[in-house]
């Protein structure tokens, strides 16, 4: 089933007037905060292009960016660092980060839309798997989480250029798992995951 309004207009016709897609990304990344969106479409002015940011290239995923960020009656960027991850483990923090972008809204929004997960959201939710590839509102979330994160992977890659966080995003490429065995763990990883506790521990 492509991308589309389907659970959009089911919300509508369940009296949901403001609807927000809700997803995260960086899961699982070895390096970095896991970032989360929040996004209200305006339903009068349909983007069109919208899909799971994994599967839109990068000029794409871009481009769809700056029309959600000025098109959408409203967004939210929120994020729980390394540390947090590390501390309360990656599930959680995704969550945290996903409330966080909800109560950043400008707006309250009447229900939300999410990928996979249920918040401890005292409102109507409805958790669609797959769902950044099957609901608009959530696919706009993926796509304006996943630049924000990618231009905060190219920031970081000046600082700390051995792991090619510029290409890799953080993830766990052969050239970052080289060079977490060559030099070892930044502040920035997550020592959490399998890779990055091995590479500290030598």
């Amino acid at each position: 089933m492509p991308c589309g309004t389907r659970y959009e207009k089911q919300a509508w016709a369940e009296g949901w007037t403001t609807v927000a897609g809700v997803d995260e990304v960086g899961r699982g990344a070895l390096f970095g905060p896991v970032v989360a969106a929040a996004v209200v479409l305006n339903p009068e002015d349909r983007i069109r292009g919208l899909n799971d940011s994994k599967l839109l290239p990068a000029a794409e995923r871009e481009r769809l960016s700056r029309h959600i960020q000025r098109r959408a009656l409203a967004w939210s960027i929120a994020a729980e660092p390394a540390a947090a991850i590390d501390a309360i483990n990656i599930l959680e923090a995704s969550r945290r980060a996903m409330l966080a972008a909800v109560a950043a809204l400008p707006v309250c929004p009447d229900g939300l839309l999410i990928d996979a997960v249920r918040l401890d959201w005292p409102g109507p939710q409805r958790p669609i798997i797959h769902g950044d590839a099957l609901s608009v509102s959530i696919a706009a979330a993926s796509i304006i989480a996943k630049v924000y994160r990618d231009a905060l992977m190219q920031s970081w890659d000046a600082v700390f250029p051995a792991y090619h966080l510029g290409s890799n995003k953080g993830y766990g490429s052969p050239d970052h798992l080289a060079a977490l065995a060559r030099c070892g763990p930044t502040p920035l990883h997550r020592r959490s995951f399998a890779p990055v506790s091995i590479a500290a521990a030598r």
